[in-house]
């Protein structure tokens, strides 16, 4: 099977930013625990861009708030695993060490830029404040590095701009000067949750166009959340397939697109236009509901929807296996 979505070849370089373990995130609430994510495991590379896909609720952005330790308790609990970065356990240094490397060494541009944005403060104050707490600047400093950022960013008249409040840019805008504050520290892990909500087709392209030159020059790592698979193919060296809280495929984006071995991957592939296709052909649905992750069956928890199941799978869940180099899969049958 040839590979339809263009998917980006790089060189990646062996020494791992990231170790991921066994991470462990659950919600405690009235009606039950929710397993948002369940022994999840992964390791990323200095400079490479690793796509985290999947539908909504499957704990994606979980995962990666876990790694920074924004997960708000009550309710919600890291119980276990080991977030390895740069020679340190996240989820075990010290409230003061954490604080030192969010936004510094590891930057996140959350989902969503008009309610990550404070509405009162400027935008060159806002971004300003974690070159002066991470870089040392003082304020004529910080001002100055603020419009090279904007710039860099393609905000026009970005001295101008640097006294606008959110409200006066557009979608677009605010997600650039998302991305501006993310790299404003040079970090050397970049986390993009969904960094293209909310605005159109063409500004999307854009606004990935840029954290990929950008992340590119400063040689940063980028975890891509994403539920959009032309992102990922055009973006990403490997993706990680999340079902249910469990990573359920992960492998080298290349080889993902051609040769999927999970059925929800070869679902979710199947669910998606495709130009090199008729169009009268039909595209093929997932049959079924996400599982209630408060009452998830003993077995594997695509069972319900799995058109392979077969009797081992309702008892046993499956654990990754490897099926090819750098290939996993988390799946009991066979699938060629």
């Amino acid at each position: 099977m040839n590979c339809p979505y263009g998917v980006r070849r790089e060189s990646q370089k062996n020494m791992s930013l990231l170790q991921v373990r066994d991470l462990k995130t659950y919600f405690y609430t009235d009606a039950g625990v929710i397993k948002a994510v369940d022994r999840v495991s992964y390791d990323l590379k200095e400079g490479e861009t690793l796509g985290l896909v999947g539908e909504s609720g499957c704990g994606k952005s979980v995962g990666a708030l876990s790694i920074l330790r924004l997960i708000p308790n009550p309710p919600g609990k890291i119980v276990g695993g080991e977030a390895i970065f740069e020679g340190k356990d996240l989820l075990r240094i010290s409230e003061d060490e954490i604080r030192q490397i969010r936004g510094n060494r590891i930057a996140m541009i959350f989902q969503e830029p008009m309610t990550s944005l404070n509405p009162v403060l400027t935008i060159g104050l806002q971004i300003a404040e974690a070159l002066e707490l991470h870089r040392g600047f003082d304020k004529k400093g910080a001002r100055g590095e603020v419009a090279r950022l904007l710039r860099m960013v393609g905000i026009p008249d970005a001295e101008r701009r640097i006294n606008d409040y959110p409200h006066q840019f557009s979608g677009g805008m605010c997600q650039r000067v998302m991305i501006a504050m993310g790299l404003s520290c040079n970090p050397k892990l970049l986390i993009a949750d969904e960094p293209t909500t909310a605005v159109d087709v063409t500004i999307q392209a854009q606004l990935l166009e840029v954290i990929k030159e950008l992340t590119s020059r400063l040689g940063t790592a980028v975890i891509l959340i994403t539920h959009n698979l032309g992102v990922v193919a055009r973006h990403v060296n490997r993706m990680a397939v999340m079902y249910a809280g469990r990573m359920v495929e992960v492998g080298p984006s290349v080889e993902v697109y051609a040769h999927p071995r999970h059925p929800y991957t070869i679902g979710l592939l199947a669910s998606v236009p495709r130009l090199d296709q008729p169009r009268k052909e039909r595209l093929v649905p997932i049959d079924g509901q996400p599982p209630d992750l408060i009452h998830l069956p003993p077995g594997c928890p695509f069972l319900p929807r799995c058109s392979r199941r077969m009797e081992r799978c309702s008892v046993e869940g499956p654990e990754l296996r490897e099926v090819g180099r750098d290939h996993m899969v988390s799946c009991w049958a066979d699938i060629d």
